[in-house]
Protein backbone atom coordinates (compact mmCIF):
# COMPACT_ATOMS: atom_id res chain seq x y z
CA UNK A 1 0.00 0.00 0.00
CA UNK A 2 1.21 3.48 -0.76
CA UNK A 3 0.02 6.97 0.15
CA UNK A 4 -0.13 10.05 -2.05
CA UNK A 5 -1.53 13.57 -2.21
CA UNK A 6 -3.31 14.99 -5.24
CA UNK A 7 -5.04 18.34 -5.72
CA UNK A 8 -8.62 19.28 -6.44
CA UNK A 9 -9.52 21.69 -9.23
CA UNK A 10 -9.38 24.49 -6.64
CA UNK A 11 -5.88 23.48 -5.53
CA UNK A 12 -7.03 21.83 -2.30
CA UNK A 13 -4.61 19.04 -1.28
CA UNK A 14 -6.42 15.71 -0.99
CA UNK A 15 -5.09 12.46 0.49
CA UNK A 16 -5.44 8.90 -0.79
CA UNK A 17 -3.94 5.43 -0.53
CA UNK A 18 -3.75 2.63 -3.09
CA UNK A 19 -3.27 -1.10 -2.79
CA UNK A 20 -3.35 -4.17 -4.99
CA UNK A 21 -2.67 -4.85 -8.64
CA UNK A 22 -4.88 -4.88 -11.72
CA UNK A 23 -7.63 -2.65 -13.15
CA UNK A 24 -8.28 0.42 -11.02
CA UNK A 25 -11.26 0.74 -8.70
CA UNK A 26 -11.79 3.98 -6.75
CA UNK A 27 -13.82 3.52 -3.55
CA UNK A 28 -15.18 6.55 -1.67
CA UNK A 29 -16.16 6.31 2.00
CA UNK A 30 -19.37 7.57 3.57
CA UNK A 31 -19.97 10.83 5.40
CA UNK A 32 -18.32 10.60 8.81
CA UNK A 33 -15.70 7.85 8.40
CA UNK A 34 -12.53 8.14 6.31
CA UNK A 35 -10.75 5.83 3.85
CA UNK A 36 -9.86 3.33 6.57
CA UNK A 37 -13.49 2.23 6.71
CA UNK A 38 -12.96 0.59 3.31
CA UNK A 39 -9.57 -1.02 3.92
CA UNK A 40 -11.03 -4.49 4.63
CA UNK A 41 -13.04 -4.34 1.40
CA UNK A 42 -9.95 -3.19 -0.49
CA UNK A 43 -7.98 -6.10 0.96
CA UNK A 44 -10.55 -8.55 -0.43
CA UNK A 45 -10.31 -7.01 -3.91
CA UNK A 46 -6.58 -6.33 -4.03
CA UNK A 47 -5.57 -9.67 -5.55
CA UNK A 48 -7.47 -8.73 -8.71
CA UNK A 49 -7.73 -4.94 -8.68
CA UNK A 50 -5.78 -1.83 -7.78
CA UNK A 51 -8.03 -0.21 -5.19
CA UNK A 52 -7.64 3.53 -4.60
CA UNK A 53 -9.11 4.91 -1.37
CA UNK A 54 -9.24 8.71 -1.08
CA UNK A 55 -10.21 10.66 1.99
CA UNK A 56 -13.17 12.60 0.60
CA UNK A 57 -12.74 16.38 0.87
CA UNK A 58 -13.36 17.42 4.48
CA UNK A 59 -12.70 13.99 5.98
CA UNK A 60 -9.61 12.26 7.32
CA UNK A 61 -6.47 13.97 6.00
CA UNK A 62 -8.26 15.81 3.16
CA UNK A 63 -8.82 19.00 5.14
CA UNK A 64 -11.13 21.63 3.68
CA UNK A 65 -12.53 24.24 6.05
CA UNK A 66 -14.33 26.39 3.47
CA UNK A 67 -18.06 25.52 3.38
CA UNK A 68 -18.38 26.98 -0.14
CA UNK A 69 -16.08 24.25 -1.43
CA UNK A 70 -18.38 21.45 -0.26
CA UNK A 71 -20.76 20.92 -3.18
CA UNK A 72 -21.67 17.89 -5.25
CA UNK A 73 -20.10 19.51 -8.30
CA UNK A 74 -16.82 19.98 -6.41
CA UNK A 75 -16.84 16.40 -5.17
CA UNK A 76 -17.30 15.20 -8.76
CA UNK A 77 -14.41 17.42 -9.86
CA UNK A 78 -12.31 15.83 -7.11
CA UNK A 79 -12.97 12.40 -8.64
CA UNK A 80 -11.82 13.74 -12.00
CA UNK A 81 -8.72 15.28 -10.39
CA UNK A 82 -7.87 11.93 -8.82
CA UNK A 83 -8.16 10.12 -12.15
CA UNK A 84 -6.03 12.82 -13.78
CA UNK A 85 -3.39 12.44 -11.07
CA UNK A 86 -3.32 8.68 -11.70
CA UNK A 87 -3.15 9.27 -15.47
CA UNK A 88 -6.41 7.38 -15.94
CA UNK A 89 -8.93 8.18 -18.63
CA UNK A 90 -11.58 5.97 -17.00
CA UNK A 91 -11.98 3.80 -13.93
CA UNK A 92 -14.60 1.97 -11.93
CA UNK A 93 -15.82 4.16 -9.07
CA UNK A 94 -17.90 3.24 -6.06
CA UNK A 95 -18.63 4.15 -2.51
CA UNK A 96 -20.70 3.87 0.63
CA UNK A 97 -23.36 6.41 1.60
CA UNK A 98 -21.96 9.83 0.68
CA UNK A 99 -19.36 8.12 -1.50
CA UNK A 100 -22.10 6.31 -3.36
CA UNK A 101 -23.92 9.57 -4.03
CA UNK A 102 -20.70 11.12 -5.35
CA UNK A 103 -20.33 8.05 -7.58
CA UNK A 104 -23.82 8.50 -9.03
CA UNK A 105 -23.26 12.22 -9.56
CA UNK A 106 -19.95 11.53 -11.31
CA UNK A 107 -21.57 8.89 -13.51
CA UNK A 108 -24.27 11.39 -14.47
CA UNK A 109 -21.91 14.31 -15.09
CA UNK A 110 -18.89 12.51 -16.56
CA UNK A 111 -20.02 9.17 -18.04
CA UNK A 112 -16.93 8.97 -20.20
CA UNK A 113 -14.75 8.71 -17.10
CA UNK A 114 -16.76 6.17 -15.12
CA UNK A 115 -16.45 2.63 -16.43
CA UNK A 116 -18.75 1.08 -13.82
CA UNK A 117 -20.38 2.24 -10.58
CA UNK A 118 -20.77 0.50 -7.22
CA UNK A 119 -23.20 2.11 -4.78
CA UNK A 120 -23.25 0.61 -1.29
CA UNK A 121 -25.99 1.75 1.10
CA UNK A 122 -27.76 4.23 -1.18
CA UNK A 123 -28.47 7.58 0.48
CA UNK A 124 -32.06 8.79 0.56
CA UNK A 125 -33.25 11.12 -2.20
CA UNK A 126 -35.45 13.59 -0.35
CA UNK A 127 -38.50 15.53 -1.44
CA UNK A 128 -38.56 19.27 -0.75
CA UNK A 129 -39.72 19.06 2.85
CA UNK A 130 -37.33 16.23 3.74
CA UNK A 131 -34.47 18.16 2.13
CA UNK A 132 -35.29 21.22 4.23
CA UNK A 133 -35.22 19.04 7.34
CA UNK A 134 -31.87 17.55 6.31
CA UNK A 135 -30.40 21.02 5.75
CA UNK A 136 -31.48 22.11 9.23
CA UNK A 137 -30.11 18.90 10.75
CA UNK A 138 -26.73 19.36 9.06
CA UNK A 139 -26.48 22.99 10.20
CA UNK A 140 -27.28 21.92 13.77
CA UNK A 141 -24.67 19.15 13.50
CA UNK A 142 -22.02 21.66 12.34
CA UNK A 143 -22.80 23.93 15.28
CA UNK A 144 -22.43 21.03 17.72
CA UNK A 145 -19.10 20.02 16.16
CA UNK A 146 -17.70 23.50 16.81
CA UNK A 147 -19.20 23.81 20.29
CA UNK A 148 -18.86 20.28 21.64
CA UNK A 149 -16.70 18.22 19.29
CA UNK A 150 -17.32 15.63 16.57
CA UNK A 151 -18.26 12.70 18.81
CA UNK A 152 -20.81 14.76 20.72
CA UNK A 153 -22.28 16.03 17.47
CA UNK A 154 -22.92 12.46 16.29
CA UNK A 155 -24.44 11.30 19.60
CA UNK A 156 -28.11 12.12 18.82
CA UNK A 157 -27.84 10.85 15.22
CA UNK A 158 -26.10 7.48 15.38
CA UNK A 159 -28.89 5.62 17.24
CA UNK A 160 -31.08 5.96 14.13
CA UNK A 161 -28.42 4.62 11.77
CA UNK A 162 -27.01 1.14 11.21
CA UNK A 163 -24.63 0.07 14.01
CA UNK A 164 -21.78 -0.37 11.57
CA UNK A 165 -21.96 3.34 10.74
CA UNK A 166 -21.48 4.17 14.41
CA UNK A 167 -18.40 1.96 14.57
CA UNK A 168 -16.84 3.51 11.48
CA UNK A 169 -17.65 7.07 12.56
CA UNK A 170 -16.21 6.62 16.06
CA UNK A 171 -13.06 5.03 14.65
CA UNK A 172 -12.47 8.04 12.39
CA UNK A 173 -13.05 10.77 14.98
CA UNK A 174 -9.42 10.94 16.22
CA UNK A 175 -8.21 11.37 12.62
CA UNK A 176 -10.78 14.05 11.74
CA UNK A 177 -10.38 17.82 11.67
CA UNK A 178 -13.38 19.45 13.42
CA UNK A 179 -13.31 22.59 11.27
CA UNK A 180 -13.32 20.47 8.10
CA UNK A 181 -16.13 18.24 9.37
CA UNK A 182 -18.21 21.29 10.23
CA UNK A 183 -17.55 22.82 6.81
CA UNK A 184 -18.53 19.56 5.09
CA UNK A 185 -22.02 19.94 6.54
CA UNK A 186 -22.60 22.62 3.91
CA UNK A 187 -23.35 19.76 1.50
CA UNK A 188 -26.74 19.68 3.23
CA UNK A 189 -27.62 22.92 1.43
CA UNK A 190 -26.87 21.39 -1.97
CA UNK A 191 -29.02 18.82 -3.72
CA UNK A 192 -27.62 15.68 -5.31
CA UNK A 193 -30.86 14.60 -7.03
CA UNK A 194 -34.42 15.90 -6.99
CA UNK A 195 -36.02 12.49 -7.44
CA UNK A 196 -35.05 8.90 -8.16
CA UNK A 197 -36.13 9.55 -11.75
CA UNK A 198 -32.97 11.65 -12.16
CA UNK A 199 -31.00 8.39 -12.14
CA UNK A 200 -32.54 7.36 -15.47
CA UNK A 201 -29.91 9.39 -17.33
CA UNK A 202 -27.00 7.35 -15.88
CA UNK A 203 -25.99 4.87 -18.55
CA UNK A 204 -22.99 3.13 -16.97
CA UNK A 205 -23.37 -0.34 -15.38
CA UNK A 206 -24.25 0.19 -11.72
CA UNK A 207 -24.33 -2.29 -8.84
CA UNK A 208 -26.75 -1.19 -6.11
CA UNK A 209 -26.35 -2.63 -2.59
CA UNK A 210 -29.19 -1.66 -0.21
CA UNK A 211 -28.75 -0.10 3.19
CA UNK A 212 -30.94 -0.75 6.21
CA UNK A 213 -32.02 2.47 7.94
CA UNK A 214 -34.13 5.56 7.24
CA UNK A 215 -31.16 7.48 5.87
CA UNK A 216 -30.28 4.57 3.55
CA UNK A 217 -33.65 2.96 2.77
CA UNK A 218 -33.67 -0.46 1.16
CA UNK A 219 -36.77 0.37 -0.89
CA UNK A 220 -34.90 3.24 -2.57
CA UNK A 221 -32.10 0.89 -3.57
CA UNK A 222 -34.61 -1.35 -5.32
CA UNK A 223 -36.19 1.63 -7.10
CA UNK A 224 -32.77 2.92 -8.16
CA UNK A 225 -31.75 -0.46 -9.58
CA UNK A 226 -34.98 -0.58 -11.60
CA UNK A 227 -34.67 2.98 -12.94
CA UNK A 228 -30.97 2.92 -13.81
CA UNK A 229 -30.73 1.72 -17.43
CA UNK A 230 -28.02 -0.78 -16.47
CA UNK A 231 -28.74 -1.09 -12.78
CA UNK A 232 -28.22 -4.36 -10.93
CA UNK A 233 -29.66 -4.96 -7.47
CA UNK A 234 -27.09 -6.92 -5.48
CA UNK A 235 -28.06 -10.25 -3.90
CA UNK A 236 -26.77 -8.90 -0.56
CA UNK A 237 -27.59 -5.91 1.64
CA UNK A 238 -26.30 -4.16 4.73
CA UNK A 239 -28.02 -5.30 7.91
CA UNK A 240 -28.50 -4.17 11.49
CA UNK A 241 -26.35 -7.10 12.60
CA UNK A 242 -23.22 -5.64 11.01
CA UNK A 243 -20.88 -4.00 13.48
CA UNK A 244 -17.46 -3.53 11.86
CA UNK A 245 -15.70 -2.69 8.60
CA UNK A 246 -14.78 -6.37 8.38
CA UNK A 247 -18.46 -7.33 8.60
CA UNK A 248 -19.24 -4.89 5.80
CA UNK A 249 -16.44 -6.19 3.61
CA UNK A 250 -17.27 -9.85 4.24
CA UNK A 251 -20.86 -9.27 3.14
CA UNK A 252 -20.41 -7.10 0.05
CA UNK A 253 -17.04 -8.16 -1.37
CA UNK A 254 -18.27 -11.23 -3.31
CA UNK A 255 -21.01 -9.24 -5.06
CA UNK A 256 -18.65 -6.36 -5.82
CA UNK A 257 -15.99 -8.73 -7.16
CA UNK A 258 -18.47 -10.56 -9.40
CA UNK A 259 -19.81 -7.25 -10.76
CA UNK A 260 -16.34 -5.89 -11.48
CA UNK A 261 -15.30 -9.12 -13.19
CA UNK A 262 -18.17 -8.67 -15.65
CA UNK A 263 -17.80 -4.95 -16.25
CA UNK A 264 -14.17 -4.01 -15.68
CA UNK A 265 -11.77 -6.72 -16.80
CA UNK A 266 -13.30 -7.89 -20.05
CA UNK A 267 -11.52 -5.30 -22.16
CA UNK A 268 -8.02 -5.78 -20.79
CA UNK A 269 -7.94 -2.63 -18.70
CA UNK A 270 -4.46 -1.65 -17.57
CA UNK A 271 -3.29 -1.05 -14.02
CA UNK A 272 -1.72 2.14 -12.74
CA UNK A 273 -0.22 4.44 -13.84
CA UNK A 274 -2.22 4.52 -17.10
CA UNK A 275 -5.51 3.34 -18.53
CA UNK A 276 -5.14 2.35 -22.12
CA UNK A 277 -8.71 1.14 -22.62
Amino acid sequence: MYEFVYHGSDGCPLYAVATGSGPVVVLLHGGGPDHRSLLPLADRLADTYTVVLPDVRGYGRSHCTDPARHTWAQYVEDVGALLDHLDLRRAAVGGTGLGGTITLRAAAACPGRIRAAVVISVEDIEDDSAKAAETAMMESFAARVIAEGIEAAWAPILPDLMPVIGTLVRDAVPRSDPASIAAACAIGRDRAFHSVEDLRSIAVPALIIPGADTRHPAVLAQEAAEILPHGILAPVALTAEMRTADDLARTVAPAVWDFLMKHLTIHGVQSLPGDGA
